[in-house]
Parts: structure tokens; sequence; C-alpha cells
């Protein structure tokens, strides 16, 4: 009696151990977790990457290696994780240019930025703000939008490129404003910012991030941020909104995710990791000097964000009669 208890007891377990998933066989994680950042080092996604990715080391006690695929405003690095395993060791820095203006803008992508992914958490997001170069003779939304109506399509505004969250800042100003610019794609910040502050181009839309020492040092003037509310950063400078372009809401943001089909118990472990990592105080700080505003959230509040800002930017896209390159 005692042996044949004991052979379905050990049957009984084998066929349960082999239903279960396989990341639950073994204590996730038991190996190296990739974060995959679609940029190049340096930047605030991969800072962000290497701020979250240190501290998740020793909450999970495993290493996670930071991995770089630049290209293509972040699809090239999306695309990567989009098509990886979906057991827990693959995650994406996603930004709202490889998860809501490239949708929106591209008629095709390899990867459905809703579908292909497991929403884990939203990190945080971060105003742009209105430039206009030091010389320029605009003091005010009100002066810019007055020239511009003027003479239509005079006035060029630089972005750091097609497709970026500058570039459809400045879409969203001509719907709104009913002010008709002409853009010009640069191929990042730097060499954007720079025509500003040189003269060759009189307006941008700018990261907060990048924009503030040029701000500090006189080289450019900001006239309004792009978000809802004023950025901590520029607390004097007005919203479009309180400079008098009604609706005006443009923030460029960062998340987490990982590739759909990821057992829902690590997407929320992972959620929990990182939610306690941003409110460390140390992190708190390093988020507040990039710019990003970080408020909690679930996956399900992540993913109902996701699904909101590309049906956002499909409508600016549709309606601003916008080209992808």
């Amino acid at each position: 009696m005692t042996t044949r208890r004991q052979t379905l007891a050990f049957t009984l377990a084998l066929s349960a151990l082999s239903c279960a998933p396989a990341w639950a066989q073994d204590v996730w994680p038991n190996k190296p977790i990739r974060l995959v950042v679609p940029f190049a080092a340096g930047g605030t996604s991969d800072i962000l990457a290497r701020t979250i990715g240190e501290k998740l080391q020793t909450a999970l006690k495993q290493t996670v290696v930071i991995d770089n695929k630049a290209g293509a405003g972040g699809v090239i690095g999306a695309d990567i994780v989009a098509k990886a395993p979906p057991d827990g060791y693959t995650m994406l820095i996603g930004t709202i240019s490889s998860h809501a203006i490239n949708p929106a803008l591209q008629p095709k992508m390899p990867y459905n930025a809703t579908t292909d992914f497991a929403h884990v958490i939203l990190l945080g997001s971060i105003s742009n703000v209105l430039l206009v170069g030091a010389d320029q003779p605009y003091k005010t939304v009100k002066d810019l939008i007055t020239a511009a109506k003027a003479k239509p399509a005079s006035i060029a505004f630089a972005s750091a490129g097609q497709g970026s969250s500058q570039h459809m800042s400045g879409e969203t100003f001509k719907l709104l404003a009913g002010a008709e610019l002409t853009h010009v794609p640069y191929k990042g910040s730097a060499p954007a910012i720079q025509d500003v502050i040189g003269g060759q181009v009189p307006m941008s839309f700018e990261t907060v991030t990048v924009a503030l020492p040029h701000i500090q040092s006189g080289k450019v003037r900001a006239l309004a941020v792009t978000s809802a509310q004023r950025s901590g950063a520029l607390p004097n400078t007005p919203t479009l909104q309180e400079a008098g372009v009604p609706g005006f809401d443009v923030a460029s943001w960062q998340a987490l995710y990982m590739p759909a089909g990821t057992p829902p118990a690590i997407v929320q472990r992972m959620n929990t990791e990182v939610e306690s990592i941003l409110a460390q105080p140390e992190v708190k700080a390093k988020m507040e000097g990039l710019g990003l505003v970080h408020t909690a959230n679930t996956p399900e509040q992540f993913g109902s964000f996701g699904r909101a800002e590309i049906a956002k930017w499909v409508k600016v896209v549709k309606d601003g009669k916008v080209k992808p390159e």
C-alpha cells in the first residue's frame, strides 16, 4: 500500500511539473536578463536603462545586460524584442517614437506596437519646449503665431528628425494654432539646436533635458512647454495651453516592455520591482535631472495609455497630412 501511494504521489508530481509553464519549473530569473535600448549610448533612454538595470541586479540577484541597438527611431531595437522568446529574459526601453509615433506614421512596421509586446510599466514622461534663437524677434507664442499667419510657411522649425516627438510637437502646433510652418529635420537634437543658436533656423521644439543648459546660458529663448502642466525644470515658462493654444498636450515618454506572451506573473513582478526602484531617492533625483516625471502605474494602466497614444498620433498624422521620409 505504501509503495502504491508513493508511486501515485510521484506520478502526480511529474504530471503537475509537465503542465507548469517553463519559467515556473525553475526559479525566475536564473540567468542574465537582456535589456535592449533602441538608441545610442549616452541618451535619455540609455541613462534610464543603466540606472534601472543596476538596481534590478540587486533586487533580482541576477545580471542585467544593457544592449544598445540603435536605428530607425527605435524600431530596430524594438523589433528584436518583439521577436524574442517570451521567457522573461528580454526587455526593452520603448519610447513614444518606437511605440506611438512610428506606428502611426510608417505604413509598414515590422511589429505591432500593441499586440507584440507585454506592457510592463510607464517609466516617465518629459516635456518638449518651444524655442527661438536669442536674436529672433518673437518674445511670446502669440508673436510667433501672428508672424506665421502673416506669411504662411515662411518660418521654419528644426527637429531631431522625422517622426521624433520634437517633429510631432511642431505638427501638432501647426494644427492647433492654425499656423503654417516649414519642417527642417536634423539627424539628432544636437545639430538641430546648434542651428537654432546660430540663426540658421529661427525656432525648434526640443526636450527640456537638451534645451535647459542653452536656455540658462541665454543662447535660446523658451516661449512655452508642450505638456499640459508646467515643467519643474522651467517653472516660469508657460504651457502652450496657457500661451493661447487650447488642447495642446505633447510629452515624450519612456517605458519598459517585454515580448508578448511573457507570463503575467513575471510582468507583474517586474512592474513591482521597477516601481520600487523608481521610488528610491537617488533614482528620483536622477529622473528629475533628466526632466522625467513618473506616476505609479500598473501593466493594465500602461497598456491603456499606450493604445491611447497610438490613436492620438494616428489622428495627428492624418489631419496634418504628415508623410514619412
